[in-house]
């Protein structure tokens, strides 16, 4: 298998799971939305799960094949799906459901990849089956791990942020919700740095663990 074949189906093993992903996870806030009244992402079309309506070109395809090139941690994101939050109701519960949405799903596609990997190894698979099944179900746990832990940070403007901003009293909320404009640069910072591997590597490892034991 020459460079240029080996590098593609790792390309592939990789790419499908993560655009599911993130779609699964942004359809999942829209559909919520709209369980607590906001049909904003309905009427855009945004609670399908045809990936073309919500793949971003940087963030779903360029961005997370650079940073599997460089052998980084991949990450990426997609058209954030639109919710009007004054339209929620009840508003708090529901900013605290949206959010919380995403990170669930993928947690949710995590365990349902595990499972499927635990099943196909059951079987004896032939041909280039054998090779890229059984490890496109573990990038799939890996991809959903990964983004559900990572979603769940509270930083704003991931959703773990979003969650804690909607059980904070309000007061406090809004004092927190002005750090924003300060969410990525601590977010490259957190990625990049011994911060990330020492705080959340860990986390991340341990529920594979489990889902893959």
């Amino acid at each position: 298998m020459g460079n240029s074949q080996a590098f593609a189906i790792v390309l592939l093993i990789w790419a499908v799971p993560t655009v599911l992903a993130i779609v699964f996870h942004e359809v999942m806030h829209g559909r919520v939305a709209l369980a607590f009244g906001d049909d904003t992402a309905a009427r855009a079309g945004r609670l399908t799960f045809n990936p073309i309506h919500h793949i971003d070109p940087i963030g779903t395809v360029a961005l997370p094949v650079l940073l599997l090139f460089l052998r980084l941690p991949v990450f990426g994101y997609a058209k954030p799906v639109p919710v009007d939050f004054r339209r929620l109701s009840p508003r708090r519960l529901g900013m605290v459901a949206v959010a919380a949405a995403g990170p669930l799903t993928n947690f949710a596609l995590a365990a349902a990849s595990a499972i499927a990997f635990k099943f196909v190894s059951t079987f004896s698979l032939a041909g280039m089956s054998a090779y890229v099944l059984p490890r496109l179900l573990q990038a799939s746990v890996a991809v959903n791990v990964m983004l559900g832990v990572f979603n769940l940070l509270p930083l704003l403007p991931l959703d773990g942020g979003r969650v804690l901003a909607g059980i904070m009293p309000t007061a406090l909320a809004r004092g927190y919700a002005r750090l924003e404009r300060f969410g990525f640069l601590l977010l490259v910072l957190l990625l990049y740095t011994d911060w990330f591997e020492a705080m959340i590597y860990p986390v991340i490892r341990a529920i594979m663990r489990v889902l893959l034991a």
